[in-house]
């Protein structure tokens, strides 16, 4: 085998004890191999094999969510760059991540359920999503800086014109009732918090990033071999363990990307009859693509209600979509 690519990582453990390992990749005949050596003085104390396979890009996502555990766990680099990836932050990104780690430490919890509370309200009230109002994440800072005016709160991540003037009022008037020990502007952040626990928590959310990254290929690689061997929707869930709704999605990406799904979407639609696929068709062509409820209403009318719900409908807007879509790639989005 031969080792294409090698690094030195060191952490500390005990009372100044420096612990170190190597990180390592190799490659024979085409077979990808990634692996973690611990070494213990001049001794070696351990060999994990992490992956080996034929697939690089497979390889690379096992290669970045192990060595983002490792780096969480305090290990780091002689190497920097390890990630492979632009992973130099600016100044604006790194004050915002300081942020965002403050608030996820140090909130108040009571106003941050407060907050959650107020989003269920508002979400049923204007119908819409709650993460759409605001994430969790927004919420956490909102909790921990209190803040007590417009400016203030537009000195917030993830705050912007709209959302401050939609809703800004309702969250003032929940923090302006609890008292805050620290004022704004937040550069004081930077000073409070401790940069190693920083820098060991920023490495855990590349685990969480990479760890969705991997399954999401793997989970594209088995509806590939599904699709391929002409599996259908249920098989496909079953298969793969997620809803048909994810399914679907994840099939919209291969379609995106190049890969064809087609041999589902005929076993999918082998029971629809032609009349109802053109329809549905002349429909698309007619409204646009961009979105679906348009689309089903005037196929099968506003008043349509089927007893075992919309869903299976939907299914179908969609698969037809995607056929759509690569036959006739310039007539993609609202129709004039």
């Amino acid at each position: 085998m031969q080792i294409v690519f090698m690094n030195r990582l060191s952490r500390i453990s005990g009372v100044d004890q420096e612990i170190f390992a190597q990180l390592w990749i190799g490659e024979e005949e085409g077979l990808w191999r990634l692996g973690w050596r611990d070494f213990s003085g001049e001794q070696e104390t351990g060999d994990s094999l992490w992956y080996e396979g034929g697939s690089w890009n497979e390889m690379l996502c096992v290669y970045r969510h192990e060595l983002a555990v490792k780096m969480g766990d305090g290990y780091r680099p002689l190497i920097d760059g390890v990630f492979h990836e632009e992973d130099n932050l600016s100044s604006r990104s790194q004050e915002q991540l300081k942020l965002q780690y403050y608030s996820e430490h140090y909130g108040n919890e009571a106003v941050f359920e407060e907050l959650c509370s107020w989003r269920r309200g508002k979400a049923s009230s204007e119908r819409k999503a709650p993460y759409i109002l605001a994430s969790n994440r927004l919420l956490r800072m909102i909790s921990a800086f209190l803040p007590r005016t417009p400016e203030e709160l537009l000195q917030l991540p993830g705050v912007g014109e709209g959302k401050a003037s939609q809703y800004g009022a309702d969250w003032l008037s929940i923090t302006s009732a609890v008292e805050r020990e620290h004022d704004f502007p937040l550069s004081w952040v930077n000073h409070t918090i401790d940069e190693e626990s920083f820098v060991s928590w920023h490495y855990k959310q590349k685990e969480l990033k990479y760890k969705k990254q991997l399954e999401r290929l793997r989970l594209r690689r088995v509806l590939l071999q599904g699709i391929e061997e002409g599996q259908g929707m249920e098989q496909l869930t079953a298969l793969s363990g997620v809803s048909r709704r994810e399914v679907l999605e994840v099939v919209e990406e291969l379609e995106k990307d190049g890969y064809s799904a087609e041999k589902l979407i005929a076993f999918e639609l082998s029971e629809v009859t032609s009349e109802e696929q053109n329809n549905i068709w002349t429909a698309y062509e007619l409204i646009g693509d961009n979105f679906l409820k348009p689309v089903l209403y005037k196929v099968y009318g506003e008043d349509f209600a089927p007893a075992d719900g919309l869903d299976l409908y939907y299914e179908r807007l969609r698969l037809i979509r995607l056929r759509l879509r690569r036959e006739q790639p310039a007539t993609l989005g609202m129709a004039t």
